[in-house]
């Protein structure tokens, strides 16, 4: 695991290196629980489909990475995507990326894009969210109750250095009232890159009216909606999700192999 000082902030990462001449850097965004560790092997499985150079790292507070020392605003994914992103990529050296995201990530990729739209040559999202709905709350309410009641702790301590920091930013943040008018779909008019949006028929924090929004606010995105597939379509249907994914970042980059 490499590290990088962001804004102060000692932050991991991984580097896959391009195995393909003239190919864009990737760059994936893990989701509200998520780190380096928990993408587990689709990050090099990405890398190898698409001949990329790829980056994933753990936003602050999740891994191995340094946290916040202030308390969690319900502004904290767009301190990620108007903030910390653009310093990440700085300190990388980092110009035109395609942006990877799930759940968090995905719409921390969608506010990014949104404030830097001559950045990002394209923009993939799985299971992002642009506004709260009831559905979103109800699955935030049961992960709640699984924390509780079950050893979830006990493993989220494998991958976090502070796994119930990490678990209560996530669903006190989220539950909380003022997050109820949390919305970024003022965002999405000003992307200009390419846009693939992805989610499962089944997933339990969302209906499909996040990706189909995005339709209709950015001309040309591309949905895939996905049988027998929850809140993580790289996991639940990864051989689709994967050549999905190689397709995508092919025709936004202009080039195909």
């Amino acid at each position: 695991m490499k590290h990088v000082t962001v804004k102060g902030l000692k932050l991991e990462y991984r580097d896959y290196p391009a195995t393909a001449e003239g190919r864009p850097t990737l760059l994936l965004l893990h989701e509200g629980l998520g780190c380096v560790s928990m993408w587990r092997h689709f990050p090099e499985k990405l890398a190898a489909a698409t001949g990329c150079r790829l980056i994933v790292w753990s936003r602050a507070g999740y891994g191995g990475s340094d946290p916040y020392p202030d308390t969690r605003t319900v502004r904290y994914m767009h301190r990620e995507g108007e903030e910390m992103l653009p310093a990440l990529m700085d300190a990388l050296k980092i110009e035109r990326p395609i942006l990877i995201g799930h759940s968090d990530g995905g719409s921390i990729a969608l506010i990014f894009a949104g404030a830097f739209p001559e950045v990002p040559l394209g923009v993939a999202v799985m299971a992002p969210h642009e506004f709260v709905e009831e559905e979103t709350l109800a699955g935030i309410r049961a992960a709640r109750k699984v924390w509780d009641d079950t050893d979830w702790p006990h493993k989220l301590a494998r991958y976090h250095h502070d796994a119930p920091r990490v678990f209560s930013d996530w669903n006190d943040c989220w539950l909380s009232p003022p997050f109820r008018d949390w919305n970024i779909e003022e965002y999405l008019p000003k992307i200009r890159c390419p846009v693939q949006a992805i989610q499962g028929e089944d997933d339990e924090y969302a209906t499909m009216r996040q990706i189909e929004v995005i339709a209709e606010q950015v001309p040309g995105t591309e949905l895939l909606k996905l049988a027998k597939c929850g809140h993580s379509p790289q996991r639940d249907q990864e051989a689709l999700v994967l050549d999905a994914l190689a397709a995508f970042i092919s025709r936004a980059s202009g080039s195909c192999r």
